[in-house]
């Protein structure tokens, strides 16, 4: 069970901090949207390529291995990004967040489109790798900018809408990759090149950020004294890699759960899938209206997520498992953005990069691990559904502990988070 999550000092949540930037009018949302469209790239790696694995399976069927590894070439990015995440961040902090956001955004084309002149699996895949490399740099850059234009109520709103513009975004991509996936294996890899259209606009119209923002300013004294806060962080990013695991569940696992039902027809698996997906864009919305600091909702979250996995794990017909479904993704879709605006809470302008980096890390190393995790579950009690129905009795656990925790720690602060100061 993840350690409990400190909660933040009441100034680093409910202080708005002062911006320059405009939070209205045209150039407000161009900046809103170029962020959001990089956000969405990882997510464009990770399941753009999956419809058309069995033709890529074909295709290397004579290279020895490639059972195992093209399934590879879908994962690994992920794995990349995961391992190199907290590099990433280190790298923002010392030479900028717009920079590096720009040559990570071309270098994604460049290994994004590679597979379409290689002709070896193993360069395929390693080609794969470069692209979570890039991805690291943009999850990163991006995320932190966010947290660096907006302070408050405002960073609220677009980290909740950074989670609905990617979970929207998974299902668009993955029909997207089918279709495109039908005029040959190949084809899907050109989408990649989207980024290059991206990446001249996110250096013409991002603007650099201040070094500090109004308010930040620390006596010299302290600023030499000034120490990254790793134990902050710490529960903050366990609670992280296992929410994940968390999140991940419904929509890596809901076509077998469905199959272990008779459910076979692909249409009815997919508008299960939508219907779910749906639900967590819901949640995404739920949380950005909620005035609420993030800390105090995270037991409560963790909860109906747990109910979720509960209902499906007793699920013995289609419509039941798709409510369980949508209950669970209800409580996902609050549950990364609570994460996100909960770790921004606790880090300066100076450590913004690597503190999103190591959160970055958290959450796709959560990812990566989930099939693997469920697995062994299915292999302990017998059943995939056996093994969702572990996972709720877990997070059910960490709710309660958080709970316990916070309980602990004396009363919980109910003032809603301030609105953005102009």
């Amino acid at each position: 069970m993840p350690g409990s999550v400190p909660s933040p000092p009441l100034a680093a949540v409910d202080t708005p901090v002062s911006s320059a930037l405009a939070v209205s009018g045209s150039a407000h949302l161009v900046r809103v949207t170029l962020l959001m469209a990089g956000s969405c790239l990882p997510i464009l790696g990770a399941v753009l390529i999956a419809p058309v694995l069995p033709k890529m399976q074909d295709h290397f069927e004579s290279v020895p291995g490639a059972k195992a590894l093209v399934p590879l070439a879908l994962t690994v990015p992920a794995l990349a990004l995961a391992l190199l995440a907290p590099f990433a961040g280190v790298i923002v902090d010392r030479v900028g967040r717009k920079r590096l956001l720009v040559v990570a955004t071309v270098l994604y084309a460049l290994f994004g489109t590679a597979p379409l002149w290689l002709d070896s699996l193993g360069a395929i895949i390693a080609s794969r790798a470069l692209v979570g490399v890039a991805e690291a740099a943009i999850m990163t850059c991006c995320t932190t900018l966010i947290g660096d234009y907006y302070s408050g109520r405002q960073r609220v709103k677009y980290l909740a809408l950074q989670t609905m513009c990617a979970s929207a975004s998974a299902t668009v991509f993955f029909v997207l990759g089918g279709a495109a996936g039908s005029a040959g294996w190949r084809v899907p890899f050109w989408v990649y090149a989207v980024s290059l259209v991206l990446a001249p606009l996110m250096a013409t119209v991002l603007p650099n950020p201040a070094v500090r923002a109004a308010g930040e300013v620390p006596p010299a004294e302290a600023e030499a004294h000034r120490s990254f806060p790793w134990r902050q962080l710490a529960g903050i990013c366990a609670l992280t890699f296992f929410g994940a695991m968390v999140f991940y569940t419904v929509p890596v696992e809901m076509a077998y759960l469905l199959d272990d039902l008779g459910v076979e027809n692909p249409g009815v698996i997919g508008l299960a899938t939508a219907i779910a997906s749906a639900s967590t864009v819901g949640g995404a919305v739920t949380f950005a209206r909620l005035k609420r600091s993030p800390d105090p909702m995270l037991p409560a979250v963790l909860a109906v997520c747990a109910v979720g996995f509960g209902v499906m794990f007793l699920a013995d017909s289609a419509p039941l498992l798709v409510i369980g479904a949508v209950v669970n993704c209800v409580g996902t879709g609050m549950l990364l953005p609570a994460l996100l605006t909960s770790a921004m809470s606790r880090l300066s302008f100076e450590d913004r990069g690597r503190g999103t980096g190591l959160w970055t890390a958290a959450f796709f190393g959560g990812e990566f691990v989930c099939p693997l995790v469920l697995l062994a579950g299915e292999s302990a009690v017998g059943s995939l559904a056996g093994a969702v129905g572990l996972l709720g009795l877990a997070a059910a656990l960490v709710a309660a502990g958080l709970w316990a925790a916070r309980r602990r720690a004396g009363a919980v602060d109910p003032r809603p988070l301030p609105e953005q100061l102009a």
